[in-house]
Order: structure tokens, then C-alpha cells, then sequence
């Protein structure tokens, strides 16, 4: 196994940890709605359904990023596509910088011929190797989007991370101009907040995704990595770097009402996914609560999928929610 084959394998092992999930919180418990007894709807009339790049989607999430080429990576992807692909719910596939390196083929199309699939590249190997290899990622599985992810920390902490961001923006920039599809650029787990979403903004990105903290801490996986004692003491104060998805996406939204949000960042069950609507998301995404059921089987990710979609049709049945539209103008207390 190669030494990417090997982090990405640690990562997956690591983010079923308790003690890697963020023990700040992603800030949701601070945002409650108003409950409504009278809520004048009833519990089957309630539409999930929004539109994501063209499309129709079942639900506003999409299972986010979480494989990005290890030996059990496949088996992971074949669950997640096949259930995505039954329920209509989008996938964003892990970085596939080691597949595309190593030449490996990632064909989710056979299992997932219709489903919305998202391409996932590191914005400095955009600014390394430039438009093409973004090309090579998006024709390598059909993708309907391409996302850009940001992880200045995690790869400063990261054993031999990526430390040279020069000239990321403007890879960025190439990419929204010139590529066919969509760009997507999100962060890790620190979240992007309102300065960086008008420059990504200026540079011609319409999606962004938050990724506050509050979730999976990927500074602390790749600090429990290092070996290096000096490195762990350096990087000991940034571990709860960033700032709150409760809190980014309304500064975000206000800031750049025409941007197109997708929420995340410690976003656990189908009450935060509704927060998140409500604070001005289009769409959220949760990849860690998806982690365990993908390497068990299509049908648990299904049922997960299943039981994210009730959680929020109960929040929309509880504050007298019919539609999205409704969600996003729910009373808060």
C-alpha cells in the first residue's frame, strides 16, 4: 500500500473515533425552533423534494466526501452509490488524487447511472497540475460537479502536507472559468467564512459548502498521525481552529445572498439538516454519520438515509413546514 493508500486508510479509521468528532459541537443546540402545536398540515402532505444542479433530489443533503483511496474504498463507494442511486440523493466522492495517480479506475456509474455524483480534488493539486487533471477527475466518473477542497490546517499538521498555497485562488478561478461543469469549493471542518466567499465568489464559484467546525476534526486525526513531538506541541492550539456552521452560514448568506450554500460541519441528524435550511442552505451534507453503515452494506446506508429523511419531515411537520420554502421561514426562538 502506498503511503496516500495508507492515510486514506488511517482516515477512515480514525473518523469512527468518538475522540476525532469535535467536542465544541457544530453550535446547532443554540438554535431552536418555535415549537408549533397547531401545525395545520398533515404529516404526508410534507415535500422534501429541491432541485440541486438541474436535478431533483429526494431530500436537500448529499452524503459527503469521505474515501479517497484505500483498500476498502471501493466496497465503501459501491454501498454509498447503490443507495444513492435508489434514493436520489447525491454522493461527493473522496479525493481522488490516488486513484488518478495510481491510474485506478473509479467507474460508479455502473452502480449509480443516474445518480448526481460530485468529483472531489485538493485545491493545491489544482494549483500543482491545473486544468487537466480536474478534467481527468470529472470524465473519470461522469461527474455532474466538480468539488474544490480547502484544508490549509489539516495539511499543515499532516505529515508532509501541502504548505506552498500560492496561487490557489487562481487555480480556482481557471477551473469556474474553463471547466464544463459546476465547481463546489468547500472546507474540511474549519468552514469558509464571508471575506473568503466574496473572493470565491468574485472568482466565479456559485457553490460553496461551509464545513464549520463542530464535526469530524481532521486537524486532531492528522495530529493523533504525526509522530513528530514538536510538530503535535506546535499544533496543539489550532485543533478547535475555525469558526461554527451555526454561525457561518447566516454571515455567509448575508454577505453573499446570491451564493448558493451548502451546510455542513458537524451536521448529525435530520433536525440539524433542517437548521441548516433554515439559516440559508440550499442543500447540507453529512459524510461521518454515513461512514459505518457504508462499510456494512447498501441497505444501511439506505435505512440511514431513510431515518435522515423522517427526522426531517418531522421537524417540518413540527413547526408547520409543508415545503423548503416554508422551512426557511420558520419561527425561531
Amino acid at each position: 500500500m502506498t503511503d496516500i493508500r495508507t492515510r486514506k486508510a488511517d482516515h477512515i479509521e480514525l473518523a469512527l473515533k468518538s475522540m476525532h468528532q469535535s467536542q465544541q459541537g457544530a453550535g446547532f443546540d443554540r438554535l431552536s425552533f418555535e415549537p408549533n402545536p397547531l401545525p395545520q398540515i398533515a404529516l404526508n402532505d410534507i415535500e422534501l423534494h429541491g432541485d440541486f444542479l438541474g436535478q431533483t433530489v429526494s431530500a436537500p443533503f448529499l452524503i459527503g466526501a469521505m474515501t479517497g483511496g484505500c483498500e476498502n474504498g471501493e466496497l465503501i463507494n459501491r454501498h454509498l452509490a447503490e443507495a444513492v442511486e435508489a434514493c436520489q440523493i447525491p454522493l461527493a466522492l473522496g479525493s481522488q488524487r490516488a486513484a488518478l495517480e495510481q491510474g485506478v479506475q473509479q467507474d460508479l456509474r455502473r452502480w449509480a447511472p443516474s445518480a448526481i455524483l460530485l468529483s472531489n480534488l485538493g485545491a493545491t493539486q489544482l494549483q500543482q497540475s491545473g486544468l487537466d487533471l480536474a478534467k481527468q477527475a470529472v470524465e473519470s466518473v461522469q461527474a455532474n460537479a466538480l468539488i474544490i477542497h480547502l484544508n490549509p490546517l489539516q495539511e499543515l499538521i499532516q505529515p508532509n502536507g501541502d504548505r506552498d498555497w500560492n496561487l490557489v485562488l487562481e487555480g480556482i478561478e481557471n477551473c469556474a472559468d474553463k471547466l464544463e461543469v459546476p465547481i463546489i469549493v468547500k472546507e474540511v471542518g474549519s468552514g469558509i467564512g464571508p471575506s473568503s466567499a466574496k473572493k470565491l465568489m468574485d472568482a466565479g464559484v456559485n457553490w460553496i459548502e461551509v464545513a464549520g467546525r463542530g464535526g469530524t476534526s481532521w486537524a486532531s486525526i492528522e495530529l493523533d498521525r504525526n509522530g513528530s513531538e514538536r510538530e503535535r506541541e506546535i499544533a496543539a492550539p489550532f485543533i478547535d481552529w475555525g469558526m461554527d456552521t451555526v454561525d457561518l452560514l447566516p454571515a455567509v448568506h448575508n454577505a453573499c445572498p446570491s451564493l448558493e450554500l451548502i451546510g455542513s460541519g458537524g451536521v448529525r441528524h435530520g433536525l440539524d439538516i433542517a437548521r441548516c435550511i433554515r439559516l440559508g442552505a440550499t442543500m447540507t451534507a453529512l459524510a461521518q454519520p454515513f461512514l459505518a453503515p457504508a462499510l456494512e452494506s447498501t441497505e444501511a446506508v439506505i435505512d440511514k438515509i431513510s431515518i435522515l429523511q423522517e427526522q426531517l419531515r418531522w421537524t417540518m411537520f413540527l413547526t408547520g413546514s409543508q415545503t423548503l420554502t416554508d422551512l426557511r421561514h420558520a419561527a425561531l426562538q
